[in-house]
């Protein structure tokens, strides 16, 4: 029996204080197949100025800065994945057992002090925001359940070398299909402006 671990997404900037962690399970097919998922929610505090709008005061108060450009959501995910293995006599190696572990970590802004008006538009601008969010777990999600299934699924290998290397490269084939398709969600939604994260 062996066992190897791999991760995957480098981390963007670091968040600014800790909200909540909540860990769940995610189904991924099979009797005891499960995803665990620990999700983390790091608001930043947004406090608008007499005479200073909406818009100026999320921008001065954001943290996140991503490729030079600033924003008033973001949200980071990590893949790891551990498999163990059978060697039978013949030196054919079958996955035994695959653990996947997915972690999110979404930061949004908290509105502290704005006047009555500034506070309603806040107020439908952060539901948006946080919907275009939630999409980008979802693709986390969607990631973390397609490389615990495949890998779990994956045909004995010649030798145990092999099937290491082939349920890794497999692992981060479908993790960088998986970035694709985050890339390809905020082009399609303008970063959250077509789902009415915007403000006019």
């Amino acid at each position: 029996m062996g066992r190897l671990n791999a991760s995957a997404l480098p981390e963007p900037p670091p968040s600014v204080r800790l909200g909540w962690v909540v860990a769940l399970l995610l189904s991924a097919g099979g009797a005891h197949a499960a995803v665990e998922e620990e999700s983390t929610q790091r608001p930043y505090v947004v406090r608008a100025q007499p005479g200073e709008t909406l818009r100026e005061a999320l921008h001065a108060a954001t943290p996140i800065s991503v490729g030079g450009q600033r924003f008033h959501g973001y949200t980071r995910w990590n893949v790891r994945w551990t498999f163990r293995w059978w060697r039978e006599a013949s030196g054919r190696c079958a996955i035994t057992e695959v653990n996947t572990r997915l972690r999110t970590e979404v930061q949004l802004p908290d509105l502290q002090a704005a006047s009555p008006s500034q506070q309603a538009v806040f107020d439908r601008y952060l539901q948006a925001l946080s919907h275009h969010e939630q999409g980008h777990v979802q693709i986390g999600r969607d990631a973390a359940q397609a490389i615990d299934q495949a890998i779990r699924q994956m045909p004995a290998a010649s030798d145990c070398a092999t099937l290491e290397r082939e349920a890794n490269a497999l692992g981060h084939r479908l993790l960088q299909d998986h970035v694709a398709r985050e890339k390809q969600y905020d082009q399609r939604t303008r970063h959250g402006a077509t789902q009415g994260a915007r403000l006019d």
